[in-house]
C-alpha cells in the first residue's frame, strides 16, 4: 500500500516498509511516525539517522539486541539500552525505527 509525502507516492510492502530504500526521504518518517500516533523528536531523528549509517555500512538492518549494542557503542550507554529505545518505539526499536528509516524489516524479526 503506497504512502502519499509531499504529494509523491512511495511503494511499500504489506508490512509497511519502502519497497526501495533509496526511495526514502525524511517526509517518509514524518509520514509513517503520524499513522502510529508518535511525534518524531530530535532523540527520534538520532536513531533513525544512526541506522541509516548503519546500513551504509553493514548492508543489514540491526535487530534489537544488536542496535542496543551499537547505540550504546556510539551514543552512550544512556541511550544503548532497551528501555530508552522502546520509550522512543514502543512497537519495538528495530523494526518500527527501521521502517521510518527506509530500511528493511530487521532478521530475526517476527
Amino acid at each position: 500500500m503506497p504512502i502519499e509525502v509531499n504529494g509523491k507516492s512511495f511503494e511499500t510492502d504489506e508490512e509497511g516498509y519502502l519497497a526501495n530504500i533509496n526511495d526514502w526521504e525524511a517526509g517518509v518518517a514524518e509520514v509513517m511516525s503520524k499513522e502510529d500516533d508518535l511525534e518524531l523528536t530530535d532523540e527520534h531523528w538520532d536513531i533513525i539517522n544512526f541506522l541509516r549509517e548503519y546500513y551504509e555500512e553493514y548492508q543489514i538492518a540491526p535487530a534489537v539486541r544488536v542496535l542496543t549494542k551499537a547505540v550504546g557503542k556510539k551514543m552512550g550507554k544512556d541511550k544503548g539500552n532497551s528501555k530508552y529505545l522502546y520509550g522512543l518505539f514502543p512497537y519495538g526499536p528495530a523494526k518500527q525505527a527501521c521502517r521510518y528509516a527506509g530500511l528493511p524489516k530487521p532478521t530475526g524479526c517476527v
